[in-house]
């Protein structure tokens, strides 16, 4: 499917109000696995760095969404609101800009029951509103950005949901990673547009703007890092060997005690994975995920290879090569997250700011992804510990 046109960028009053509907069944039926095993109450949630309770981000979700379409909030400023929530205490629970992350365990949040139907609500106030609006950019901005956080919020909640070992319910099934065939794409380097271009629908603020951007000439893989490479790296002790990992990286292994990633399981003289509470096969050819940053640097240093630069990797994938394969997982750069020149923050100011050069680019998609928001110039961005997410990477020769 070309990325452009399904994209949530670009969608019309109709199917921006279809999508938005999806998105908050797809919210609901993913809480709702969380509901059967009891975490619907924040007080039975693990207290992780890497996740909210799960009832707070069904708030959360909801709120957002009145502050920017049914409040009409021109920007994230407390006092940019032109009306009050539906909630009495709405912004008290589910700002997340000023509600500390521990404090969202113990905020005496509503039920379950009053949240599901403060999301009906929200959603069919939205949609009202959304039916006379006008078709223009600048009127669906707001809608197309509740739709992105929506989407990028149930990505989050189902890697919550595979690190709490929750199982899928049947409503919910996922697509399988492919096994695409590996090789070498070579690019002869040249200038080519980094970030989106003015004028193509809604667009993040830290892709703006499209600008001219020299490559020098380099090879990639056209498909990620497999299961079977990895292990071979596991197998030859490369998590005990200090020479393939950088100072931060051994600070952050040391830190682990860990021999493999994050969801491997030994059993017997082989490895298997943990995923949505099962523990699998490894299945060899399909790409490794949950791995960290440090964990992708020291196979590279381990294989003589190296990680893609952002700009590389956005090259490769707007050249079109049919051998160049992203969307199966998100994947490292070895580019830190930071501005385009002249970058402004856009209203939604938390957006990318406050994570610029504590976090690293991450570029493509995963298969949790909904196609609608797959874009070559997406930037995600994760601190580089992080390996909770589904995330993998591919390399590039020296």
């Amino acid at each position: 499917m070309n990325a452009e046109v399904a994209s949530f960028r670009l969608l019309a009053p109709g199917d921006l109000a279809e999508a938005l509907s999806q998105a908050r069944n797809y919210t609901l039926a993913l809480f709702d696995c969380f509901q059967s095993v009891g975490l619907d109450d924040p007080a039975n949630v693990p207290r992780l760095s890497i996740l909210n309770p799960p009832l707070w981000e069904l708030g959360h979700l909801a709120w957002f969404a009145e502050w920017y379409v049914l409040r009409d909030a021109q920007t994230s400023a407390p006092d940019s609101a032109l009306r009050t929530s539906l909630l009495t205490k709405g912004d008290d629970w589910f700002d997340s800009n000023t509600i500390p992350h521990l404090a969202r365990w113990t905020l005496g949040l509503p039920g379950t029951g009053a949240l599901k139907m403060y999301c009906r609500e929200v959603l069919d106030r939205s949609l009202d509103k959304l039916s006379r609006a006008l078709s223009d950019d600048v009127s669906l901005y707001r809608y197309r950005l509740v739709l992105a956080h929506e989407d990028m919020h149930g990505e989050a909640l189902l890697s919550t949901l595979n690190t709490l070992g929750i199982a899928l319910s049947d409503a919910l099934v996922l697509p399988l990673t492919s096994g695409a065939m590996q090789r070498a794409i070579r690019f002869p380097g040249g200038t080519i547009q980094l970030g989106s271009a003015a004028g193509r629908g809604f667009v993040f603020d830290n892709e703006k703007w499209a600008h001219a951007y020299l490559l020098d000439a380099y090879s990639i893989d056209a498909t990620l890092v497999t299961y079977a490479q990895f292990s071979e790296f596991v197998a030859d002790g490369g998590y005990q060997k200090a020479q393939f990992w950088t100072a931060a990286g051994k600070a952050w292994l040391m830190q682990q005690e860990r021999s493999a990633p994050q969801d491997w399981v030994r059993d017997g003289q082989q490895w298997r994975c943990r995923r949505f509470g099962d523990v699998l096969m490894l299945p060899m050819r399909e790409p490794v995920r949950h791995v960290s940053l440090y964990e992708a640097q020291a196979y590279c240093v381990w294989a003589g290879r190296r990680l893609p630069t952002e700009a590389e990797w956005e090259g490769a994938a707007g050249a079109g090569h049919p051998a160049f394969h992203w969307g199966d997982l998100w994947e490292w750069t070895c580019s830190p997250f930071g501005p385009y020149a002249g970058f402004a923050a856009d209203g939604y100011r938390e957006y990318s700011a406050p994570w610029f050069d504590s976090h690293q680019s991450v570029r493509g998609a995963s298969f949790a992804t909904p196609a609608r928001s797959r874009s070559l110039h997406y930037r995600n961005f994760y601190l580089p510990e992080r390996s909770d997410m589904f995330i993998g990477f591919r390399t590039c020769a020296l």
